[in-house]
């Protein structure tokens, strides 16, 4: 059930080489749209520098040599997701980004949409599913993990740190999360 509502929902996840945006690169994004998980977004970005963290690219799998050749240069990436944007909101509506644990991925993409492109389409609009969750179930923020979220909902389901695969994960549950919000606002 789609709201009614000037706002289309966007679901994004990334992966990374590491913590933060000056001094890691983003290797891939992942979008689709909440509300029709068959619109959807999907890049691999060759690094800016070498450095990543173990960590990092043991959770995505991806591999930096390999992105160095066959991923996109950051600027024609963060192009062609600006006009899949741009392609998918009618001009009348509003992009709003939305993740899990929205402060770690768009830290990222509003930082290589306004280093590589100079201007962000989803504006300062960015909606964190962990701080809806915690706000609308009344709970601590340590149980708003994906687990925790997926477990409430008696959904099975888990990140499988692919970008796009983890985003249409992400809009299903967000979709579950306003079919619960609306019923709580109801008389």
């Amino acid at each position: 059930m789609k709201p009614q509502t000037n706002e289309v929902y966007i679901s994004v996840d990334v992966e990374t080489a590491g913590p933060n945006p000056s001094q890691y690169s983003l290797l891939s994004i992942g979008a689709c749209l909440v509300f029709d998980t068959e619109k959807t977004f999907y890049v691999e970005l060759q690094p800016v520098n070498e450095a990543f963290t173990s960590e990092a690219l043991q959770i995505s799998g991806l591999k930096m040599a390999k992105l160095k050749v066959r991923g996109l240069p950051p600027a024609e990436a963060m192009k062609r997701f600006s006009d899949w944007v741009s392609q998918t909101v009618p001009p009348s509506q509003q992009p709003v980004f939305v993740a899990l644990n929205a402060p770690f991925d768009w830290m990222f993409v509003t930082d290589y949409f306004h280093r590589y492109l100079g201007q962000n389409p989803f504006g300062h609009k960015a909606l964190d599913m962990k701080a809806f969750y915690m706000g609308m179930t009344n709970t601590h923020w340590d149980e708003t993990g994906f687990e925790d979220i997926t477990k409430h909902y008696q959904i099975e389901q888990s990140l499988n740190h692919n970008a796009l695969q983890d985003a249409i994960a992400q809009a299903r549950l967000f979709r579950r999360m306003l079919e619960e919000q609306k019923s709580l606002a109801k008389p």
